[in-house]
């Protein structure tokens, strides 16, 4: 029998899911669910994780537990197929992560690409918590403790599963062969890399309200949809435009498929032919923003649906959280017994151990 085959990903509770979390991992992983390819899938809420920036604000970070666990569901993710599960409720987590900190170096932290851009955004440099220096320490311990094989994750977390790969070897060089070695799986799709903000800033982000999130209503998309950044030159119609950083286009990578023009712009065969009438001028940006929306409404739509449905049973969801983690929780004490036998910190259960040193004292006598 090979190896089972197991993803691991998840999201930080900090507020509703937005389309950028959509096209960037949730549409994946529910094809991924749904592949068959797969023998496990975990996915965590990560609101320990949360709380390494976010500290003195726990309430934002508990109230947006539900949020982020809705919108796993009305996006396909299937309690029946996919272990949903909260981070804090699995206190094996941290019993590896403190084990994992003792294989890295202070230094080796510093030079993590992800950290030191993270530490920049939330101007930390100065007094950078512990909690959240480490984090690729905890962020190798949830992967490792469901044995995770894969971890489909954006570009900018490559650092952190290398730096997960190196800790998995190194603890299996020093204790020998227990932990598994995960491989990233990255988007496959180039515009779902990183979907800038309705105003064309590089990231979607919540502080910088440039975000159009799955639970909008439809008259609040369209909004968006209509104010939205496009060619700052492009004054008149028949002016040319740019296609490269016009926002409006951007989301046409990622969420057009050919039978949109079918049904919502016939006038056009596909995406490079309205590209083009663009760059040669005589394409207003009214007419290809109104296409964007009939895009977003149709994506949306099913989901806000569903949503709805969802919050009619609020303590379903949280049984659902519950036995998810019960679940979670197994499958990790199960790795952190592989893990203490291996360090040889399994007192009570090794044998060996308790008979040596009853050979070793009765010799003494």
């Amino acid at each position: 029998m090979g190896k089972e085959k197991i993803i691991l990903t998840g999201d930080r509770p900090t507020g509703r899911l937005h389309i950028g979390h959509y096209v960037g991992s949730l549409k994946r992983r529910v094809d991924l669910q749904n592949s068959g390819e797969f023998d496990k899938m975990f996915v965590f809420i990560a609101d320990s994780q949360a709380l390494t920036d976010n500290i003195d604000n726990p309430e934002k970070v508990r109230q947006n537990v539900i949020e982020v666990a809705l919108d796993y569901l009305a996006c396909g993710l299937d309690p029946e197929k996919t272990t949903i599960f909260i981070q804090s409720q699995i206190p094996e987590l941290c019993e590896l992560t403190f084990y994992f900190m003792d294989l890295v170096t202070v230094s080796r932290l510093q030079r993590n690409p992800t950290v030191k851009t993270e530490i920049q955004m939330r101007n930390f440099e100065t007094s950078i918590p512990v909690g959240f220096f480490t984090y690729p320490i905890s962020q190798a311990a949830d992967i490792t403790a469901f044995r995770a094989t894969t971890v489909p994750v954006g570009e900018d977390q490559e650092p952190m599963i290398e730096q997960a790969r190196e800790i998995v070897r190194r603890f299996n060089h020093i204790y020998g062969e227990t932990l598994v070695e995960p491989e990233i799986l990255l988007p496959d799709n180039a515009a779902c890399l990183r979907l800038p903000g309705t105003d064309g800033k590089a990231k979607m982000s919540k502080s910088l309200g440039n975000c159009i999130y799955l639970s909008e209503e439809a008259d609040e998309v369209q909004k968006k949809v209509m104010s939205m950044f496009t060619d700052p030159d492009h004054l008149r119609v028949q002016d040319p435009g740019k296609i490269e950083g016009n926002t409006v286009f951007t989301y046409l990578d990622a969420f057009c498929r050919p039978e949109h023009f079918e049904r919502y712009l016939p006038d056009y065969p596909n995406l490079n032919e309205l590209k083009a009438h663009y760059q040669r001028g005589g394409l207003g940006d009214v007419k290809v923003k109104r296409f964007l929306n009939s895009i977003m409404q149709e994506t949306l739509e099913p989901i806000r649906n569903r949503r709805k449905e969802f919050e009619k049973d609020i303590p379903a969801i949280y049984e659902m959280l519950r036995k998810g983690c019960d679940v979670a929780r197994a499958a990790a004490a199960d790795t952190l017994s592989d893990v203490r036998k291996a360090m040889k910190i399994n007192y009570f259960d090794d044998a060996e151990l308790i008979a040596e040193q009853v050979k070793k004292f009765n010799a003494e006598k």
